[in-house]
């Protein structure tokens, strides 16, 4: 053994003072606190939540996409992108702008994103978080058909 158990506490001890026991420093929020807010702000139906939940699940498996953006815009574009595919009427409310701080025309990109990662679910291999919301208990959320972005891109058009 190359480290006694004494010797990691100690050394665990010795770090901690030297952050003056303050670990506040050390934590990062998670799309999780985000997602809690603003489902309350998209005034969310329990169908809603498990596709907003299924999303954010399949971004932990997203390395890329969990780097590139940050914790607020992961939330704020899954909120989006369970919005159009469940056909809401009300995509982005301005209670939700006002909440997420961010507007349609920002989180657009990412929530594309998951629309792809949504398409691709039932292939991949990881395919645990897929088989996790096609259950009747998570609304079968996965089994839908991700939003037809270019149905989407006409009637933004033809407005």
């Amino acid at each position: 053994m190359a480290y006694t158990r004494e010797g990691i506490l100690r050394m665990e001890k010795s770090i901690l003072n030297e952050l003056a026991w303050s670990l506040s420093c050390l934590t990062v929020p998670t799309p999780y606190v985000f997602l809690v807010r603003f489902l309350k702000a998209a005034k969310s139906d329990k169908e809603m939540e498990d596709m907003v939940f299924f999303y954010a699940e399949l971004a932990l498996m997203q390395y890329s996409m969990m780097i590139t953006h940050c914790p607020s815009m992961i939330a704020a574009s899954a909120v989006y992108a369970a919005q159009c595919t469940l056909k809401k009427s009300s995509l982005w409310s301005e209670m939700l702008r006002h909440h997420t701080g961010f507007t349609e025309t920002q989180i657009i990109d990412c929530m594309k994103l998951w629309l792809r990662y949504h398409s691709s679910a039932a292939d991949g291999k990881l395919k645990v978080v897929y088989g996790k919301y096609s259950i009747p208990d998570r609304s079968a959320v996965a089994l839908l058909p991700p939003a037809d972005l270019s149905q989407e891109s006409k009637k933004a058009a033809a407005i």
